[in-house]
C-alpha cells in the first residue's frame, strides 16, 4: 500500500467530518469510517505510517482520531 494515497484519502475523510460542530463526534467519525470502509491491510499500512513517520501529512484531526480513538479503527 502506498502511504501517501492512504494519507491523501485519510484527509479528504477529515475534511468531511472537521465540517462537524462537535469535535468529539468528528474524531469518532473519522475512526469509525475508516473502520467500516477501510481494508484490513489500508488500516494496518496507516497504522504502520504513523508508528514509522509520526503520520506525517496527516491532518491534525486525523491524527488525532486515528490515536485517540485507535479501538475503533484498528
Amino acid at each position: 500500500m502506498n502511504s501517501n494515497n492512504l494519507v491523501s484519502m485519510a484527509n479528504q475523510i477529515g475534511d468531511f467530518f472537521k465540517a462537524m460542530p462537535d469535535h468529539d463526534e468528528a474524531l469518532d467519525g473519522i475512526a469509525d469510517h475508516i473502520k467500516k470502509f477501510w481494508d484490513p491491510r489500508m488500516r494496518k499500512a496507516l497504522s504502520q505510517h504513523i508508528e514509522q513517520e509520526n503520520g506525517q501529512g496527516l491532518q491534525a484531526i486525523v491524527l488525532e482520531a486515528l490515536r485517540t480513538r485507535a479501538t475503533l479503527w484498528a
